[in-house]
């Protein structure tokens, strides 16, 4: 029986929802849940993108559970829950799946949550969220992928404000800097996400897969290696199942029927 993670399909998404009141705070037993999660989706191939949102009306998540920190003090108890390992190993199963991922976020997304949102594809962001890293306030840093993931999407300044002072940011400044890539209002939240979960899940799930794998594996090397395996990648989809009924769908003028993955 799962306590914090709950799954609902519509259609070939699955929306996936964090639930621990008050604010969603991610312990150790939620990400072994979800963790469990993300494989069983990724290997369902009735299931061609994911949804993630955060159950109840305050938060995304609001952070790692830091009742949960004392005993990471400890070296035996190093894969403690809320740790930044938990956490970092979650969003490696993210980057590994061959399906993407959308994320839902409403009222505080912070630590953690922000973390684990970046490991998503897209972000889909209420008007009245507020987004930081406010781990050195605790006087530590982030440890979940934010010293890495951040500075990618904001670039190192902007990361380093929100890093180094651990201010939380609004909606329309998220949007501004690339943090997110959708401010909606809040009621529209979980069908602005899904409608965006839905294009994804009728693209070719071949397709989807290359381009998330071209997406994390090519991003720090030189362009011309990035270009060859660029060529690889098109050269792979050509050759599936879903490159040929992509062509042959459009030279009939007909929607195409991927299915293979």
């Amino acid at each position: 029986m799962r306590e914090f993670i709950s799954t609902t399909q519509d259609g070939h998404v699955a929306v996936v929802t964090i639930t621990n009141p008050p604010l969603n705070q991610l312990s150790a037993a939620l990400l072994v849940e979800l963790e469990a999660e993300i494989e069983r989706l990724d290997a369902d191939d009735a299931t061609r993108a994911v949804v993630l949102r955060g159950g109840g009306e305050r938060a995304f998540v609001a952070g790692a559970d830091i009742k949960e920190f004392p005993a990471l003090r400890e070296p035996a108890a190093g894969e403690g829950a809320g740790s930044a390992r938990g956490i970092q190993r979650v969003g490696h199963r993210m980057d590994a799946a061959r399906k993407p991922f959308v994320a839902a976020i409403q009222g505080y997304c912070l630590g953690g949550g922000l973390e684990l949102a970046m490991c998503c594809d897209v972000r889909v962001c209420a008007d009245d969220a507020q987004l930081g890293q406010p781990e050195v306030k605790l006087g530590l840093i982030p440890g979940g992928g934010g010293t890495q993931r951040l500075p990618r999407l904001v670039g190192p300044g902007r990361a380093a404000l929100m890093n180094l002072g651990g201010e939380f940011v609004d909606a329309p400044t998220a949007y501004a800097w690339g943090l997110v890539e959708k401010v909606v209002p809040r009621d529209e939240l979980d069908e602005a996400a899904l409608a965006i979960a839905r294009s994804f899940a009728a693209r070719s799930p071949h397709a989807i897969a290359v381009l998330r794998e071209l997406a994390r594996t090519t991003r720090d090397l030189p362009l011309e290696e990035g270009l060859r395996r660029e060529a690889d990648g098109f050269r792979r989809c050509i050759a599936s199942d879903d490159g040929l009924e992509g062509i042959t769908a459009f030279i009939e003028k007909r929607e195409p029927d991927f299915t293979h993955d």
